[in-house]
């Protein structure tokens, strides 16, 4: 997913490149059902086992999505062996932590994401790349 390069950028968190996302994440963060879920699954897991398996790869789904799970043998197979995970999740949050590896942070009571999040890290550069657009704005204007 595209949006999970930009908030890998803005955060200035690298993300697992062994990681395929499938999905749609609404206006909540809430991650949405997909049709096609086994069929993603196990294309992405035969590209990867032509690449050769090493316990890095994996996939992330939708969590709604867990009831229509019916793969094949060998992708059962792997995942027994801890050659090849599927992850399901809930929210663009998890999302983000399995992605980086990082804790994406909860908004306290004051609106605040914590100091070492990745929330926090990608508000701090929207933050910084604004302020640069409006001094830029006043230097222009001077």
């Amino acid at each position: 997913m595209v949006e999970f390069f930009f908030f890998s950028r803005f955060s200035i968190t690298p993300i697992k490149q062994a990681f395929a996302v499938t999905g749609s994440i609404n206006q909540y963060g809430e991650v949405q059902a997909i049709g096609g879920v086994n069929e993603k699954i196990e294309g992405y897991f035969r590209l990867c086992q032509a690449r050769g398996l090493n316990g890095e790869h994996a996939v992330i789904i939708p969590a709604a999505n867990k009831i229509n799970l019916m793969l094949k043998q060998e992708v059962i197979d792997a995942v027994a062996k801890g050659l090849f995970t599927v992850y399901a999740v809930a929210s663009v949050n998890e999302t983000l932590e399995l992605l980086t590896g990082h804790l994406a942070g909860e908004v306290n009571e004051e609106g605040q994401y914590p100091e070492n999040s990745i929330n926090f890290k990608a508000i701090s550069r929207l933050k910084e790349i604004s302020d640069m657009a409006t001094d830029d704005d006043k230097e222009e204007d001077g």
